[in-house]
């Protein structure tokens, strides 16, 4: 499990010394490996913009947030029989150097090399127009992932239907697969062949009764054809007339007559219904998938785990990822199409995380845009308290209430001093587990083995710094 936290102070002679003591005070005392979290400079507009942003941008990460969940959880149920790959699967591909465009990386890696993607979302733009980029592009993800999953849960449970009348005992299970035509008079206008259900106790009563429950048994026409733990299915020969006599006495000797008609054309139908929705599922997802195959490259200050496209040593020339992914070989098209936008949902969703960095950030700090802000990988969970006395105590020259009073710090700050205060954000990586939902449904909270960040309901405000949750 990863956990990050996003800072921003204001980048004056002051404030880039106190992030200097800052880094040397964690990296000393091993509470969190730091990082620069680049962020560029766009067109602010008017405060009254801003401030209109900074809660679009609010309900725009809650939205973000709630999409990837649910499309994690759908790359789980999709990949059902081989859930320990679905690490492998929820990756993030490229974003971080341009030689990288054509890989795959994990999602802590992403988030701590990340670079603003200047071909998507251009910073000349202003911010409303990128903003309505990153809202459009997930809301087109959202109704594709809709559609998509609606189409696999109606094939799940059309296959989960036919699955159960094959499942259960004699008195419930279809016999379909169970019978042959070899077992029945059939095309005969005074004869028929009846099915009945015998408790195992009683298999020797029946042989001894069965010709005389009624008139017009044919002699020695019983078989077993099949049994399961509870009794057996005969076959018995009989007479059209006297079915209901029979029926009746069978009754009486606790024999129990299973309503089956032989009907060639319909148990075929049924059976090739069976192999195509079989067939239909498994194609949604297939074990050997070319992305699957590992690679790995390093940059020289933290490991990246990657995994090449298509040939696993050189990607295909003037391919782009997408166009790579699409190719598919080995892989089922819902699978395909879920790694795919997995990882524009979660590049989009770190965009948004930047985004309002530099929103907050601007509405805190003023005008003109001068701050720096900070990724924070706590080391451990039991250092967090540690590391927010540490940043309490070296941003509390930003905040004259929590300088006059060392005993306020992780309390809420006065709302005077808020327009001062160095922002943070709160982001945690989780590993993925699988969660029984159907495709589509609110996602896991907190899952098995692929990463993904969760906004912390429960972290408490910050008075140095002032905490946004994220």
């Amino acid at each position: 499990m990863s956990e990050f936290w996003l800072i921003s102070a204001p980048s004056d002679k002051e404030n880039l010394q106190a992030l200097e003591r800052m880094n040397t005070v964690t990296s000393k005392s091993n509470l969190s490996y730091n990082t620069k979290f680049s962020i560029p400079d766009f067109k602010v507009g008017t405060l009254d913009s801003l401030v209109g942003l900074s809660d679009e941008l609010g309900k725009l990460d809650t939205f973000a947030e709630s999409l990837i969940k649910r499309m994690a959880q759908s790359v789980v149920e999709v990949m059902e029989d081989s859930k320990g790959k679905v690490p492998e699967n929820l990756l993030a591909n490229g974003g971080l150097k341009e030689k990288l465009k054509c890989l795959k990386i994990d999602l802590t890696s992403f988030v701590t090399h990340f670079e603003w993607d200047m071909a998507k979302y251009p910073a000349k733009q202003p911010l409303v127009s990128v903003v309505d980029t990153l809202a459009k592009q997930l809301a087109q993800i959202e109704t594709d992932l809709k559609s998509r999953t609606a189409a696999y849960n109606t094939l799940k449970t059309n296959l989960e239907n036919l699955e159960k009348k094959s499942m259960g005992n004699l008195f419930t299970r279809t016999l379909s697969d169970i019978v042959s035509k070899e077992d029945f008079v059939l095309d005969s206008e005074y004869l028929v062949t009846l099915l009945v259900i015998v408790p195992k106790p009683s298999y020797a009563q029946w042989q001894k009764t069965y010709e005389s429950l009624s008139d017009m048994v044919v002699p020695r026409s019983t078989k077993l054809i099949a049994e399961d733990n509870e009794g057996g299915l005969f076959t018995v020969t009989l007479f059209r007339k006297v079915i209901d006599d029979f029926k009746t006495k069978a009754k009486e000797n606790k024999f129990t007559v299973r309503e089956f008609y032989y009907d060639e054309k319909e148990i075929k139908r049924e059976r090739e219904e069976l192999s195509r929705l079989l067939s239909d599922k498994k194609q949604q997802y297939q074990t050997s998938c070319v992305a699957l195959k590992k690679g790995s490259s390093t940059f020289p200050d933290h490991k990246v785990q990657v995994t090449p496209l298509g040939n696993p040593d050189r990607p295909a020339a003037g391919q782009t990822d997408r166009e790579r992914e699409s190719e598919g070989e080995g892989e089922g098209p819902l699978l395909r199409w879920l790694k795919v936008n997995f990882s524009e949902a979660f590049i989009a969703w770190i965009h948004i995380k930047a985004l309002r960095v530099f929103v907050e950030s601007v509405l805190r700090y003023g005008l003109p845009v001068n701050f720096q802000a900070v990724l924070l990988q706590p080391h451990k969970k039991s250092s967090t308290k540690r590391l927010r006395e540490v940043l309490n105590s070296v941003f509390r020259h930003l905040d004259q209430v929590a300088a006059a009073s060392v005993l306020d710090v992780g309390v809420c700050g006065h709302p005077g001093t808020a327009a001062r205060q160095p922002r943070l954000l709160s982001l945690r990586l989780f590993p993925h587990r699988p969660q029984p939902a159907r495709l589509g449904a609110a996602g896991p909270t907190r899952p098995s083995r692929p990463c993904r960040l969760r906004r912390r309901r429960s972290f408490p405000r910050l008075r140095n710094p002032t905490e946004l949750r994220v």
